[in-house]
């Protein structure tokens, strides 16, 4: 009986996540007025055990290297890692996740759009 309860409540917790990664999604910010340079990006996904921290090589107008600083995640959610090399060779956030691990992510590419952004 417990195991049917903890099963359920397994259940209900992917769902629930699962849900609400669905409303995350990252802009690239124009990148026209951007100097050169390194920009450090962090997202901390609420809620999850998930954060980020990366920084993003810019040199004219185009990401030229996205490397992970820090990634707190499960070890599945460390597969995420390699959307940083479809980041960078289509110069867009507009990216499929990695199945299993839809969180890392996201919060990786939330990263990216928080590094570049101009405030």
């Amino acid at each position: 009986m417990k195991k049917i309860i903890l099963l359920i409540l397994f259940s209900l917790l992917i769902i629930c996540c699962s849900t609400a990664y669905k409303n995350i999604t990252a802009q690239l910010p124009d990148l026209a007025n951007l100097d050169d340079g390194v920009y450090r990006g962090v997202y901390d996904l609420s809620g999850t055990p998930v954060a980020v921290t990366l920084d993003v090589s810019v040199r004219n107008n185009k990401i030229t290297d996205v490397k992970i600083i820090k990634h707190v995640c499960s070890p599945i959610g460390k597969k995420a890692e390699v959307i940083t090399e479809q980041i960078i060779k289509r110069q867009s956030l507009e990216i499929d996740v990695i199945s299993g691990a839809t969180g890392s992510s996201k919060a990786i590419l939330k990263a990216v759009e928080t590094a570049l952004k101009q405030e």
